[in-house]
């Protein structure tokens, strides 16, 4: 499908240095983190909006796949393509602060921006966004957020990044410009979200299946000054769960995150001295007076690493507020709380290096000798979490003999989200061949450095296994999920009404399925 002819037309529309059919470009786009499918048949990085909807437009006529791509981060197969001469749409052009308005509190930005350019431009005016950004924030745009929704910095307050959102500007399969919000209204600006139905809400989490996002306005508080840290150590994971869950409950924490023995043992191996320096020097700049810098400074590097040798589950928690006084409140609940169910507490080093050092390099995409990573994860109310980690337990030891045999590794990822849910997330390392996106991604100092793998195809077949089981046995505990994208059961876990709806429209928005086909089941 994609002739001299179309490639003259898609020129006409963009210029010639917007397209490329470049094979390694073609090949490295269409990778995610974990899937590695067919390449982009043609890929296209629009500048405008303008553009975007006209080669949408352009490519829908000629009967192409047209599928987004924001930084590339995510590993559900989300913007993998499923069909020969798929055209993807790097949406990296597309990166401009809109417009940040401090009378209405909201800022309007590209789809293609990534959460730390738009940190960077908020920064000097005191201002940030309610959900601010994922751990790969380095890369990953507010788009890609959107379509796939994301969480992290803010989660503990403030949700997901859908939560976030006002209003979006999407561009549909026939080239038509859709403004969401009350934006739809002919004379208003983009300042409220519910303006008769969510329209807003029905193109979060699509991953791109029902049109393709533009711009997106996101509702903007005051930053605070107030801070807090502490991390605390517990001898399993239902004592920990239940901690993390009453701090949720009780709203204390900006961000609560736990991890397993493995993964702090794979922290505790992947970082460097010289990381080290660099993550202290963050901390000291985040510091608000040179002294209490170097009384920082040298209290973590004092502290070192040890504090973790004989620490199993353990969690950190990240605190804002007005003023350090109610921080250090927050705090004093938080400690009550973990120490009430057994924890000890630890060091603040781990919460504190992150805070102050939140979009850093992606290195995390790999494992510390280059093990290839990827994780599956589902999200459940407090109540069921002690439960579902139960039942994820019970899944990894009946694959124990797999697992062994072909040496891959196994962590766990705890994160609550708002007042009123837990994040499970599984982890997988194994000895693997890295692709074109770890070596586009990963520092080219941590590259040197590892000595990698040959390719592991068994290996790699025995991960996929196992985390189709994890996502099986998901969908039977009613997990919901953050990128569905191409690899969890979405229409297997929907009441029939639900997914008549959703197929109804898909075939309004997309009646030939030429938005990214086979993303949502679709």
């Amino acid at each position: 499908m994609i002739d001299d002819s179309l490639i003259e037309r898609f020129s006409a529309l963009l210029g010639s240095d917007l397209l490329s059919r470049d094979p390694e470009t073609r090949d490295y786009l269409a990778q995610d983190i974990f899937t590695r499918g067919m390449p982009a048949g043609l890929v296209l990085r629009p500048e405008t909006t303008d553009q975007l909807a006209a080669a949408v437009a352009e490519a829908a006529v000629a009967g192409c796949a047209i599928i987004a791509r924001g930084g590339g981060m995510s590993y559900s197969g989300g913007y993998v393509p499923s069909e020969a001469d798929s055209v993807l749409i790097d949406m990296r052009g597309m990166n401009r602060v809109l417009e940040i308005n401090r009378d209405d509190m909201y800022v309007t930005v590209e789809a293609g921006t990534s959460w730390r350019e738009l940190r960077q431009a908020l920064a000097g005016a005191g201002l940030r966004t309610p959900y601010w950004g994922t751990l790969s924030g380095i890369h990953a745009t507010i788009g890609g957020s959107l379509s796939q929704n994301s969480i992290f910095w803010g989660s503990g307050h403030h949700g997901s990044a859908a939560e976030s959102a006002l209003g979006l500007q999407v561009v549909l399969a026939d080239g038509n410009v859709l403004h969401t919000g009350s934006a739809g209204q002919k004379n208003a600006a983009p300042f409220f979200r519910q303006h008769g139905p969510d329209l807003t809400g029905l193109f979060c989490g699509d991953c791109g299946a029902l049109g393709i996002k533009a711009a997106a306005t996101l509702r903007l508080l005051p930053a605070v000054s107030g801070r807090a840290f502490g991390a605390f150590a517990f001898g399993d994971y239902p004592a920990m769960l239940a901690a993390m869950a009453e701090i949720s409950r009780q709203d204390l924490a900006m961000e609560c995150f736990g991890f397993d023995p493995f993964l702090q043992r794979q922290r505790m191996h992947r970082e460097s001295l010289a990381s080290d320096a660099k993550n202290l020097l963050g901390v000291m700049k985040s510091a608000d007076s040179v002294g209490k810098a170097l009384a920082e400074g040298a209290r973590i590097a004092m502290t070192g690493r040890g504090f973790m040798d004989d620490v199993e589950w353990s969690f950190s928690v990240m605190i804002e507020d007005r003023t350090e006084e109610g921080a250090a409140e927050r705090l004093g609940a938080v400690r009550r709380i973990a120490t009430g169910q057994g924890g000890r507490e630890l060091p603040d080093t781990v919460p504190k290096v992150l805070r102050a050092n939140p979009f850093g390099p992606v290195n995390s995409i790999i494992g510390p000798d280059g093990e290839r990573w990827v994780p599956v994860h589902g999200i459940f109310p407090h109540s069921r979490a002690a439960a579902a980690m139960d039942a994820i337990m019970q899944l990894f030891a009946r694959y124990q003999d797999t697992l062994t045999e072909y040496n891959i590794g196994v962590g766990h990822l705890l994160t609550t989200v708002a007042t009123n849910c837990t994040v499970l997330e599984p982890v997988f390392f194994w000895p693997d061949a890295l692709e074109q996106v770890h070596r586009h991604s990963v520092e080219p100092s941590l590259l040197h450095r590892i000595h990698g793998f040959p390719e592991n195809l068994p290996a790699r077949a025995a991960v996929t296994e196992i985390r189709e089981a994890l996502i099986r046995l998901f969908t039977e505990l009613g997990a919901a999920h953050l990128q569905l994208g191409k690899s969890y059961r979405y229409k297997d876990g929907l009441r029939s009404a639900n997914w008549r709806l959703v197929k109804a429209l898909k075939q309004q928005l997309d009646p030939n399925r030429r938005l990214n086909p086979g993303a949502l089941g679709l």
